[in-house]
């Protein structure tokens, strides 16, 4: 038998050095017999280690996993070229065995293949979230604003839960035209956390075996844990997205209420696009998901960002005070008169985005690129990290954080059109929820630099305490800033009276009654 298998291992070797030699691949490092490249990619920060080997081998980067080949795009061109211009052949998904068959049951639109239910399911999302259609879900985001800003005055020391809350609130409102959820310990706080935590450590490269050895597959769930625990998972994930689902459905089938949220519009004439109840419920659900990691990190990170840069603060908050002044809360009506808080997002986004690394893309075809072979079913992976340094984008200063390379001379932005970043990916699969995750940075940074001074905490001797970027914390395909506490302060007089008149009249409107 060993020798069996021994006869196949160099009968698949010999293959793979034959194909090897007879395409010319793009260049990367060289991999060992049989595995190739799986050693040398790190199971932390792989972006780190793409950017690095952009050094040595170019733009565009090859490696074989385990007989699997990987497309790495470290720059904006490549990834326009190959993304945007070439979308039909590169907007599939490789196979996610746990996260997109098993946890999610093919339903998650993020994850699924190019084809028909995907494109049904994107023009359902374009319909509901589109630039026209994000301003109706603006009203519920600026009382989230509000609430997170009042929260972060009267318990500092609970800011990320704050963050949190705020963020599951404000999605589950535009979602499903629920209202504010006041408290981090309420249940659907907890079920969202633990979705999305499952979700990331899922997707990450390495978690599961069976994603580089399919044939793993083939075992019954009684004889494989990761499948029993991914199958239980999505039971629970369906129930609760169809129940959520179909609450929105039966109140607009009975002309209750007028509803501004995704799941009503999504069920109006021209909206449905043929997707069943279950369809459209887990649409819904996989669009909850993005949202909510993308929004709550880059929240997390300008906190720290603003105890880091205070003179970026300062120069926010002046701002604010010539176009809002301290009289009345700031509105998504500023939002074109305030550039410098668009610029200080654009550049979180840059920056530290996220998600570095971009949820993979799957070529369906062979293709040619620059006389570079790429196979058919080619794991491409867009290296945001990379490509928002790439220097023949962004000047010579791509390491630091400069809100000011986004304005002209005159501090209006340069492009208001222009993303400034990377973060919402390329092509056909780029993020269908970007107007409103904008509007929730907007609202929420606006409402919060208006309103408070945001100051390190200090020490038992009086000393700031500000951690270094360097201990920014990797947890799955995301990357979070340092642990670090703050103080948050009002930054005159009658904040507290303005938040406070303001919160009770949120929390009292027929909007957000909880009876």
């Amino acid at each position: 038998m060993l020798d069996g298998l021994f006869c196949v291992a160099c009968i698949v070797f010999a293959t793979g050095l034959y194909r090897r030699k007879s395409y010319r691949y793009p260049p990367g490092p060289t991999g060992l017999p049989l595995v190739g490249n799986l050693f040398q990619v790190p199971l932390k920060k792989i972006w780190v280690q793409f950017d690095s080997w952009k050094n040595d081998y170019g733009p565009i980067l090859y490696l074989n996993l385990a007989g699997q080949p990987i497309i790495v795009l470290n720059s904006k061109k490549v990834a326009v070229d190959l993304l945007e211009r070439r979308a039909t052949n590169y907007s599939s998904r490789p196979r996610f065995i746990v996260a997109g068959e098993y946890l999610n049951g093919g339903w998650n639109m993020i994850l699924t293949e190019y084809g028909d239910i995907w494109r049904r399911m994107r023009r359902s999302s374009e319909y509901a979230l589109g630039l026209k259609a994000s301003s109706q879900y603006q009203p519920a985001q600026s009382d989230e604003a509000v609430l997170l800003a009042y929260d972060l005055i009267h318990s500092t020391d609970q800011w990320e839960n704050h963050i949190f809350r705020a963020v599951i609130s404000s999605i589950m409102s535009f979602v499903y035209d629920l209202p504010p959820l006041t408290s981090f310990e309420d249940p659907t706080i907890k079920f969202i956390l633990g979705l999305v935590q499952r979700m990331d450590a899922a997707l990450y490269p390495g978690s599961f075996a069976v994603e580089f050895l399919p044939v793993l597959d083939w075992l019954p769930p009684w004889l494989a844990k990761w499948k029993r625990d991914a199958i239980k998972d999505y039971q629970r994930y369906t129930s609760k997205f169809e129940q959520m689902f179909s609450n929105v459905r039966d109140a607009s089938m009975k002309g209750e209420k007028e509803q501004s949220s995704f799941c009503a519009t999504v069920l109006k004439p021209g909206a449905r696009h043929n997707l069943s109840d279950h369809e459209l419920a887990w649409l819904a659900g996989s669009l909850f998901m993005a949202g909510y990691e993308t929004s709550s990190n880059t929240l997390s990170w300008f906190m720290y960002f603003m105890i880091l840069f205070p003179e970026i603060q300062a120069k926010a908050q002046e701002q604010l005070d010539q176009v809002v002044g301290r009289s009345r809360l700031p509105t998504f009506a500023d939002a074109k008169h305030l550039p410098y808080i668009w610029a200080i997002i654009k550049e979180m986004l840059r920056w530290r985005p996220p998600a570095p690394i971009s949820v993979p893309h799957a070529t369906v075809a062979d293709d040619y690129y620059e006389g570079y072979f790429i196979p058919k079913n080619s794991i491409v992976i867009p290296n945001i990290w990379s490509i928002s340094r790439d220097p023949e984008v962004y000047d010579d200063r791509i390491e630091d954080f400069v809100p000011e390379r986004h304005l002209d001379l005159d501090g209006n932005l340069k492009d208001a059109l222009d993303e400034g970043h990377f973060a919402f990916g390329f092509g056909h699969r780029s993020c269908v929820g970007r107007h409103v995750a904008n509007n929730t940075l907007f609202v929420d940074i606006a409402m919060i630099l208006w309103s408070m001074k945001i100051e390190p905490a200090k020490d038992a001797y009086g000393n700031s305490i500000v951690p270094s970027i360097e201990d920014e914390i990797t947890g799955g395909v995301a990357l979070h800033p340092p642990k670090c506490q703050f103080t948050c302060s009002p930054r005159f007089d009658e904040v507290d009276m303005i938040l406070q008149q303001a919160r009770d009249d949120i929390l009292k409107s027929t909007r957000y009654s909880q009876e």
